[in-house]
Parts: structure tokens; C-alpha cells; sequence
């Protein structure tokens, strides 16, 4: 009986507890609440107050902007899709950056000598920026590429969300190159200049060279090998036709393995088919590495018009002045209520 009543005071002490405990959390969830919606009366108050005063904030923001947008010659952008070979990527980042640095900092007439244009066409450039250009496709098959050129113990020590981790723009296979300008035209003529930048780089020529010295010889090679296949297949064939034109019970032809390699045909047609299935991809691998930089989309004739409503600034000026008249209002009434504060401590 001892023991029943001792249990049913721990209990009985363990639910008050519980429930002063979930009646202090209510009470804390009520008065957050509570002071909210306080804080949220305040501010509607602060809003009726001072309405008028935002309404004409706005209507100044919009009259300003308006007149600016005017002002301002329309601005055209053109992109270029290209990709990098011999890991030029570096290389070609580092000069859209300085060009770009030249045009913020409108040094019209060294971005025309780098760009191999006139110094008029330089002052229309407002911005040149590089980005890489992937999706998740892309990417999955970068890392099957990169994954296979790995011996075995490498392949087991990364994944692909390790490879993803250290996965930048200069690691993409496709970049976009934009261009924005106050001409539509001058990016096309921009084009070569920014191409070539690279490609003229003595270390990237050098890259090229050896790549296609090293082409021509394994294209040399497979060539051979095809040459020795045919010859190859060309004697198996002529052997049969000897020995189908023998008549019955004459002595045979027969070669030691030290002397004919033992090859069935259809051996031999398979080994034919990788060959041709090299010679495919090694034109492949030609057209790929022609050049520094492969252009996969062009600047276009003529850029398109920027014409985000977000950019514009009668939509920027309005929220400017607005922002800016709340800070100074909110900053009036702090000081009120800290001088009203003082006084009532006085």
C-alpha cells in the first residue's frame, strides 16, 4: 500500500510538471504572437501616417527613372557559345576579365587595341563576362571521362559528389561569352579578336602542334594496322579458294602456328570493325582539336535589345527613394520615442 501511494505521488508530481511545462511553452508561443501582432500595428501605423509621403516618393521614383531610361541609349547583348581545348579556359577567363575591367573603367582606347577594333566601337562596350555553360548531362559525362582516365585504385577513391565538390566554370566543357553594348554590331566584330587572343598564346600553339603531330601518327598507324588486316584477310580467303580447287586425296597445305597466326574470320572482321570505329573517332577527335578554341555558336549579326522590365529604372528608382524615405522616417521616429523615453526616466 506504502509503495502504491509513493507511486501515485511521483506521478501525480511528474503530470504537474508536464503541465507547467506546456503552459510556460503556450505562454511563450501566446506572447511572441502577442508582440507581432504589436509590431505589426506599429508598422500599418507608421504606413497611414506617412502615406502620403510614400505616394509621392513613388511618383518622383517613377518620374526620375522614367526620364533616365529616356536619357539612356537602348543597350543590345549577344552571346557566343565556344569551347576551350588544351586547357585554355584559364586562359581565355583572364582576358574577358581584363576586357571587361577595361569597359567599366571605360578605357576605350586600350579596349580597342585589344580587341582590334576603333575607339568608338570600344566606348559602346558596357560589359563582356564569361560563364560556364553545362547542365547535369554534361557534367556526367565530364566525370565518365574523367573517371576512366583514373587507374583502378584512383577510381575507387572518388565519386561523384567529390567530383561535383570540386567542379568550377573552368572545368565545364562549354562556355557562353556575353557581350553588352550600346551598338548591336560591335560584338560580331569582337568575335575574332577574342578568339584568337588565345589561340596566338605560344604555349596553347605549341599544345596544338604536338596534338596534331601525335594525330597524324596514330592516324598513320591505324592505317597500317587496316593495310595488314586486308592483306591478312586477303590471304585467308585465297587459301580457302586453294584449298576448295584441290582435288580428294591430295596431300594439304598446313602452317605451323610459328607461321600463321590461327584467326578465324570472323576474328578478323571484328578487328577490321574496331579499326574503322577508331578511324571514326579519331576524325572526331581531329575536327575537336583543330583549333584552341572551338566556336559552337557565333556572335550574332546583331544583338538582341535588353528589354527586362526588372532592369529598367522606373521600376529601380521608385524603390530606391521608397527604401530610402523609410530609413529616414524610421530614423525620425526612433529619436522621437527615445526623447519621449528620456523624458518619462526624467
Amino acid at each position: 500500500m506504502k509503495e502504491s501511494a509513493s507511486e501515485e505521488i511521483d506521478l501525480g508530481q511528474l503530470f504537474l510538471l508536464l503541465g507547467n511545462a506546456v503552459n510556460k511553452l503556450v505562454g511563450v508561443v501566446r506572447n511572441f504572437f502577442k508582440s507581432l501582432f504589436y509590431f505589426f500595428i506599429l508598422f500599418l501605423q507608421f504606413l497611414r501616417v506617412h502615406f502620403v509621403k510614400f505616394i509621392i516618393a513613388l511618383c518622383t521614383g517613377v518620374g526620375v527613372g522614367a526620364l533616365l531610361d529616356y536619357m539612356d541609349l537602348p543597350v543590345y547583348r549577344s552571346s557566343m557559345i565556344i569551347e576551350p581545348n588544351f586547357n585554355s579556359a584559364q586562359q581565355l577567363y583572364n582576358s574577358v576579365q581584363f576586357y571587361n575591367q577595361l569597359a567599366e573603367q571605360k578605357e576605350s582606347k586600350i579596349l580597342a587595341e585589344a580587341l582590334e577594333i576603333n575607339e568608338k566601337e570600344a566606348s559602346y562596350i558596357k560589359m563582356i563576362s564569361i560563364e560556364s555553360f553545362s547542365d547535369e548531362t554534361q557534367r556526367i559525362k565530364q566525370f565518365s571521362e574523367f573517371i576512366s582516365e583514373l587507374d583502378s585504385i584512383s577510381q575507387k577513391q572518388v565519386d561523384y559528389e567529390d567530383y561535383l565538390t570540386n567542379f568550377n566554370d573552368i572545368n565545364a566543357k562549354f562556355h557562353k561569352i556575353q557581350i553588352e553594348a550600346t551598338s548591336p554590331e560591335v560584338a560580331k566584330k569582337c568575335q575574332k579578336s577574342i578568339v584568337t587572343s588565345v589561340e596566338n598564346n605560344e604555349y596553347f600553339r605549341l599544345q596544338r602542334e604536338v596534338n596534331d603531330s601525335n594525330l597524324l601518327l596514330k592516324d598513320s598507324v591505324i592505317k597500317t594496322q587496316q593495310g595488314e588486316l586486308n592483306n591478312l584477310l586477303a590471304f585467308y580467303k585465297e587459301l580457302k579458294i586453294i584449298e576448295a580447287k584441290k582435288p580428294e586425296g591430295s596431300t594439304s597445305i598446313s602452317f605451323s602456328e610459328s607461321e600463321v597466326e590461327q584467326t578465324s574470320d570472323i576474328e578478323i572482321l571484328n578487328h577490321a570493325r574496331e579499326l574503322k570505329d577508331e578511324i571514326i573517332e579519331l576524325n572526331q577527335e581531329k575536327a575537336n582539336t583543330k583549333n584552341t578554341i572551338n566556336i559552337i555558336s557565333e556572335f550574332p549579326n546583331r544583338g538582341a535589345l535588353i528589354d527586362d522590365m526588372l532592369q529598367k529604372k522606373v521600376v529601380l528608382m521608385p524603390m530606391l527613394f521608397i527604401c530610402i524615405l523609410f530609413v529616414i522616417l524610421s530614423i525620425i521616429s526612433l529619436n522621437k520615442y527615445l526623447v519621449n523615453y528620456e523624458r518619462k526616466l526624467n
